[in-house]
């Protein structure tokens, strides 16, 4: 299919463009945004909120036992897609399954606002539920609108990420600033909110979508449309059926890599956090005080203006139609544009700045809302790389990342329980970590849905993000044991763990190049 023979799907108002893209897509940029916001929101004050001092209105709980369970919980969201991925395909279809799980994760945060061990275990269940039934479907519709156009899929993918990274850099920069300064479970409420304003924008827009994502009984006729459209896709293989078995091989290949970024990756939300908490120089003072600030105020302030931008022309296609819909989102921004303006005016008024820990998980998404446009930009290019070529980049550039951490951690004594590093090695180290991400999360993405058929694209997704938990899982336990590895031997050791793996299997993969190729049977 060339570059100029592609289709959208969706209603007549679908196929009205904003950055070149349908603006359906933008509907599920926000949906996702804010389902971003809870999930990041509280994922990145739950271990700091395990670990603090019962004076400070934590549990006072081990790292050890605090990054158990967040290891978990983080599988646990990516194993229940899997179900949710299932339910969708054979009776719910993915607009119902992406409302009734933003229901369900809605009541899972309001759960974890009170302060009780029920309410944390019956919030963390919730949450898991309601994230199956999300997560794999909301890919899964824009499948649908871009199945004719396969071409366009890798640049959708991440623009589709980059509303995932604006919500997680507002949810981060707000639930941490609410949760560590104004009280833990206000931080969890307040994602809460958010997830209900999202659930609401995307029921009363869903029609933008015409027949996509409604329950199999309902759209007989459009899901055979899609097979036959996949059919004709791949019109030219000898073979199909030794085609699809070769392509499925492709998948857990990728999949198997993957597993080896999240466990690293994911130290962002554990091992990464207890760094920037204990053993980071926080406290900024005078002239370093004032040029945070303002760093901070343009950081914060720069990419909402984007975002709001963004928001404006999407109004300017759907408010006619949309109204309704518009206004729950409009609302949402309202609320952001206050607690922002009231956060800054805050920390303007301080002699002294101390920075939150959770702080610097913002970077990430920071720079992935910077970068992602030109990532983008080279996907759709000459210059595209392979699939292997791509993941091995983001293997490798995170592995680089955590070696700048190693470095930065070498005057830590042996066994520290606390220390005062620079805060630039977190921030260069999140700069590679993003551009690694950049590099392997949304294509992964992108290729899972060219490489399967459109009938089985929900199930498979859900065996995709099974890999990602596992890769959570071990993001937790190997996290666990920061406090025995700086015991015997020091935190440079700990980090160099992280820069070694990912690197070797980045090398590893780029070196399967031609087998994979191959394997993909003309898939670019």
């Amino acid at each position: 299919m060339s570059t100029t023979n592609f289709r959208f799907e969706g209603s007549e108002m679908n196929r009205k463009l904003l950055m070149g893209h349908p603006s359906g897509l933008f509907v599920l940029f926000f949906t996702e945004m804010w389902e971003r916001f809870s999930y990041y929101g509280m994922r990145a004050i739950l271990v700091l909120f395990l670990t603090s001092a019962i004076i400070d209105g934590g549990w006072a709980w081990s790292r050890e036992d605090a990054l158990g369970l967040y290891g978990t919980y983080t599988m646990l969201v990516y194993f229940s897609p899997i179900l949710g991925g299932l339910l969708a395909d054979k009776f719910l279809g993915y607009r119902r399954a992406v409302a009734i799980g933003a229901l369900i994760m809605t009541l899972g945060h309001a759960a974890m606002a009170f302060d009780t061990p029920w309410s944390l275990y019956l919030g963390i269940g919730l949450l898991v539920a309601g994230n199956g039934l999300f997560k794999p479907n909301i890919t899964s519709i824009i499948n649908g609108v871009y199945v004719n156009a396969q071409n366009k899929k890798d640049g959708a993918f991440t623009i589709f990420y980059m509303g995932v990274n604006a919500g997680a850099f507002l949810g981060i920069l707000l639930c941490g600033y609410i949760g560590e300064s104004v009280g833990w479970h206000f931080g969890f409420g307040l994602a809460g909110i958010f997830m209900f304003l999202g659930m609401i924008q995307f029921w009363l827009a869903q029609k933008i979508f015409g027949k996509i994502g409604l329950s199999p009984s309902e759209t007989v006729d459009y899901v055979d449309a899609i097979a036959d459209a996949d059919e004709q896709e791949f019109k030219t293989e000898v073979v199909p059926a030794k085609v699809q078995r070769d392509r499925y091989m492709v998948v857990a290949i990728l999949a198997f890599f993957t597993i080896f970024f999240w466990a690293a990756f994911e130290q962002a939300g554990g091992s990464m956090t207890i760094f920037a908490s204990d053993y980071t120089d926080r406290v900024l003072e005078g002239d370093s005080a004032t040029i945070f600030r303002i760093a901070n105020t343009l950081l914060t302030v720069v990419p909402l203006i984007i975002i709001t931008y963004v928001l404006f022309q999407l109004f300017k296609i759907t408010f006619s139609k949309y109204k309704f819909s518009n206004l729950a989102l409009g609302t949402s921004f309202a609320i952001i544009w206050v607690i922002v303006i009231w956060m800054l005016k805050n920390q303007f008024s301080e002699e002294s700045t101390e920075i939150p820990a959770s702080w610097f998980g913002i970077l990430n998404s920071f720079y992935i809302i910077a970068f992602a446009p030109l990532v983008s930009k080279i996907w759709e290019s000459k210059y595209n790389p392979s699939a292997t070529v791509k993941f091995g980049i983001g293997l490798i550039l995170l592995g680089l990342g955590f070696g700048i951490l190693a470095y930065g951690s070498a005057s830590i004594p042996q066994g520290a329980k606390t220390a005062s590093v620079s805060i630039m090695w977190l921030i260069l180290a999140y700069l590679l970590h993003t551009l690694g991400e950049l590099s392997l999360s949304p294509v992964g993405l992108s290729y899972v849905s060219k490489l399967v058929p459109a009938t089985k694209i929900g199930v498979m997704f859900g065996l995709w993000y099974i890999a990602i938990g596992l890769g959570n899982k071990a993001a937790g336990s190997m996290g666990g044991m920061i406090d025995k590895i700086t015991a015997e031997y020091d935190m440079s050791t700990f980090f160099l763990i992280f820069t070694i793996v990912p690197i070797v299997a980045g090398l590893i993969l780029m070196s399967l190049t031609p087998v994979v190729k191959k394997l993909m049977h003309g898939v670019k």
